[in-house]
């Protein structure tokens, strides 16, 4: 009886976002290797140069508006949902935005995110991680498909979706104004895989 309780009370113990990442760090996670938790899932994706070169492309133009320490990239953020703990490939924070207690970034404090597609992780991009940037209220998405040289942009969150969708093809511009944020993105030089 005391060995099926034990059992009971191990599977009843979920680990925490906290004890899943602490983890994952003392794995031998490949260089180059981006890592994110979605709905208690763990993924890993390589990042690859088309990636990177989005990423950078995002980068310079968010700098036009947001200074340097208000872009993050790859950097551990925890969001509304089961264990969500993302680390977007984009993220700019609104001006008054503090790190929390334990050293992150507040999701409220969110004012843009971009993911730049992976093959192996649109699934979430699409899915899960929309639904929890519409629930924390993020003013606007973007999905970046180097596939397919198309972008999408997700506006107007409310009740844990977006009620606004805009497709652009690369090479486009996509106008965030009505968002709020003072910016204008080019596509131009987003290179297709």
């Amino acid at each position: 009886m005391a060995l099926d309780d034990d059992r009971t009370d191990m599977a009843s113990d979920e680990l925490s976002l906290d004890d899943l990442f602490e983890r994952l760090e003392r794995m031998p996670v490949p260089e180059g290797y981006k890592v994110e938790i979605v709905e208690g899932s763990i993924f890993m994706s390589p990042q690859r140069d088309t990636h990177w070169e989005i990423t950078a492309v995002l980068f310079e133009q968010l700098r036009t508006t947001y200074p340097r320490n208000r872009i993050k990239s790859d950097v551990r953020i925890d969001f509304p949902g089961h264990l969500n703990g993302f680390a977007s490939d984009i993220t700019a924070l609104s001006k008054d935005a503090e790190m929390d207690e334990s050293g992150r970034w507040n999701f409220e404090d969110i004012e843009f995110v971009a993911e730049v597609l992976s093959k192996g992780t649109a699934v979430n991009d699409y899915g899960p991680k929309k639904t929890a940037y519409a629930t924390a209220k993020v003013p606007a998405y973007l999905v970046a498909d180097p596939y397919v040289g198309r972008c999408h942009l997700y506006t107007e969150p409310k009740d844990g979706e977006y009620h606004s969708h805009l497709t652009v093809d690369f090479g486009s511009e996509i106008d965030l104004t009505a968002t709020g944020l003072d910016l204008t993105l080019k596509t131009d030089e987003f290179p297709r895989d």
